[in-house]
């Protein structure tokens, strides 16, 4: 893909590797992504993946080179969203709705101003897009699963970003919710974003994906999702741990 921004790449890595209690949980990987594009990142339990994820954000210690949107992470984390794992969220912390997406504005308003009328319009705008209109002042842990994966999608547009990482965003929501989200994920992407899904529905990936990277520990593959989502790949990655897919989904 070429690229729509002055940037050389969304995501570079050369030679990333986490240990973790003398355990190799991401092993020299590498890999560059262009943007925009709608990218999955898939793997078996344990491969992996969101490691990657924390790893770019500089959020885990690593050995190799990142860089996002051609530079290290700390001068564009402004220019970043980041949705993290339902599981790693404390829900009864005493916030709310309308709070948690107008957290979204912070990054462009800075520490020291807080916000006013046009980041609460925004805020709210964002929670229309994603369908939560009328749940302003719920408390996030009053909500479902579906509707929490939301509210964090509504903070993370919010952010006005350039480039999004998102673990597990479709993870416990139903056939609605992750229509929804999908397609505001797509939308995004045609408004030249990049976003890096972590993805576990192997089904939907050329639905839906422009490009993929299959991890198990190591960059097993990437590439388009046309000529890389591919059983040969699926094999190598899962072994035997890939389910049924429907037939001729893959390519051979």
């Amino acid at each position: 893909m070429i690229s729509a921004s002055p940037d050389p790449s969304a995501l570079s890595l050369q030679e990333v590797s986490v240990h973790y209690q003398g355990r190799t949980v991401l092993d020299r990987a590498s890999l560059l992504i262009e943007g925009p594009a709608l990218v999955a990142i898939v793997g078996p339990n344990g491969a992996g993946k969101s490691t990657l994820l924390k790893a770019a954000l500089g959020l885990l210690p690593h050995t190799g080179h990142v860089r996002v949107l051609g530079q290290p992470i700390e001068a564009v984390r402004s220019r970043i969203g980041y949705i993290p794992q339902r599981g790693s969220v404390d829900w009864d912390f005493p916030v709310n709705v309308l709070d948690v997406a107008l957290m979204g504005t912070y990054g462009r308003l800075g520490w020291l101003r807080r916000p006013g009328r046009a980041q609460y319009d925004l805020a709210r705008e964002c929670l229309f897009r994603v369908g939560l209109e009328g749940l302003e002042s719920r408390q996030i842990g009053q909500l479902s699963g579906g509707q929490q994966q939301r509210v964090f999608l509504a903070r993370a547009l919010a952010q006005q970003a350039d480039l999004y990482f998102m673990d597990e965003p479709m993870a416990g929501v139903d056939a609605a919710t992750e229509a929804t989200l999908f397609e505001l994920l797509e939308q995004l992407r045609d408004q030249g974003k990049t976003l890096f899904v972590v993805h576990h529905d192997l089904r939907s990936v050329p639905e839906h994906f422009d490009h993929v990277i299959v991890l198990n520990r190591r960059v097993v593959a990437t590439g388009p999702v046309s000529t890389t989502f591919t059983a040969t790949t699926l094999q190598e990655a899962y072994g035997g741990r890939v389910v049924a897919l429907p037939e001729g989904l893959l390519t051979p």
